[in-house]
Order: structure tokens, then C-alpha cells, then sequence
């Protein structure tokens, strides 16, 4: 299970925010993928759901030691069941770590009176001149 590369992913894809309102057209950015990688609170939730994760594994290969001989239907059921426990551990820290970074984002947006701000990772330069870098502050205010 590789959680950072699905939480970026899903990192990457929403958070761009857009905040009405009128003004001079102030952009900020943020890297997303060094906010992933350095936030606390994002380290915090990923150890967490790794954890989880860890957990389930074990647990499904406890169930699986407990029962040798299985059919394969009832072992394709646990595998199923193991997948969908895996892929809800998966959204469920996703899901949290996306919102907290959309509620900074927002704050950081508001209080810098930005218009837009766009997901601007170094390795897939967005903006390249102007607009303002609210990195730092998001990866400040993820704790």
C-alpha cells in the first residue's frame, strides 16, 4: 500500500480553491507535495492510517492461518473483504487530511485577501512568475 503516493493524488486533485470576491486578482499557490510531506498534522494521519493498515493485515493473515483449508470461495471473500477494509482506511484518512488542508487553504486565502489559489507543485509548475507562495503557512498551520 503505498497511502502518501493516493494522498497526494487526491491532494493534488482538490486543492485548488477558488475564493470569490473581488479585488486586484491576487493568486496564491501551494505545493501540495511538500505539504504532504512536511505538514505534522499529515505526518500524524498517515503513521496513523499506516498503523491501520499494518493492523488489517495482520488480522487478515491471522484469518487466513486460522483456516487452511478454506475454499476458494471463502478465501476470495476474505481477500474482498480485506480490500474493501484497505480501501476504506485509504478514504477515510484521504478524506481528513483533505479537508483540514482545505480549511487552511481557505483561512490562508482570506486572510492574505486572495482570489484564487491553485495546487502549484515543484515538479509540476503551474505558475511559474508572480503570485504568492502560501506553503509555508499551510505546512505552519497543519498541525
Amino acid at each position: 500500500m503505498n497511502i502518501a503516493k493516493k494522498l497526494a493524488a487526491v491532494a493534488l486533485l482538490t486543492a485548488s480553491l477558488v475564493v470569490t470576491g473581488c479585488g486586484q486578482g491576487q493568486i496564491g499557490c501551494v505545493d501540495v507535495n511538500k505539504v504532504m510531506e512536511e505538514a505534522p498534522r499529515v505526518k500524524a494521519l498517515m503513521s496513523e492510517a499506516e498503523t491501520k493498515v499494518t493492523e488489517a493485515q495482520q488480522k487478515f493473515q491471522q484469518d487466513v492461518a486460522a483456516k487452511p483449508d478454506m475454499s476458494e470461495e471463502d478465501a476470495a471473500k476474505l481477500q474482498a473483504d480485506f480490500q474493501r477494509k484497505l480501501t476504506g482506511i485509504n478514504q477515510a484518512y484521504a478524506s481528513q487530511i483533505q479537508n483540514r488542508m482545505n480549511v487552511v487553504i481557505e483561512e490562508l486565502s482570506r486572510e492574505k485577501n486572495l482570489d484564487v489559489v491553485i495546487a502549484n507543485p515543484a515538479d509540476q509548475k503551474i505558475l511559474f512568475q508572480g503570485g504568492i507562495d502560501v506553503t509555508d503557512d499551510v505546512i505552519k498551520k497543519m498541525q
